[in-house]
């Protein structure tokens, strides 16, 4: 028996009589079992049903993690050059106010 056929099964006990005395038991095998049939439809549907799947998972983690990593150490290097460039700058105009290029000629 598959797991549609499972989840029928469950679905007209919850709908007789008989189920009257464990209707919460039954309504939870109901959800449970759709649940898993849900899932599993959700996954092949997007390629991740097979047994590849959780290393691709994987990969695609590491790839991402990768990219985070590289994105910050690249805001890191522009803010670190930006400030290096106004720090610059500061300088020149400190010597320019000075007086020092005079004092190299």
């Amino acid at each position: 028996m598959n797991e549609e056929e499972a989840l029928a099964r469950l679905i007209v006990l919850a709908g007789t009589n008989a189920a009257a005395a464990g209707d919460a038991a039954v309504l939870r095998a109901v959800v449970e079992e759709a649940s898993e049939l849900g899932a599993r439809r959700a996954l092949a549907r997007l390629g991740l049903a097979d047994a590849a799947a959780r290393d691709d998972i994987v990969d695609l983690r590491e790839l991402l993690g990768a990219w985070r990593d590289a994105k910050t150490s690249a805001w890191k290097a522009v803010v670190d050059w930006a400030v290096r460039g106004v720090l610059a700058l500061l300088v020149v105009g400190l010597a320019m106010k000075l007086g020092l290029p005079e004092l190299l000629k």
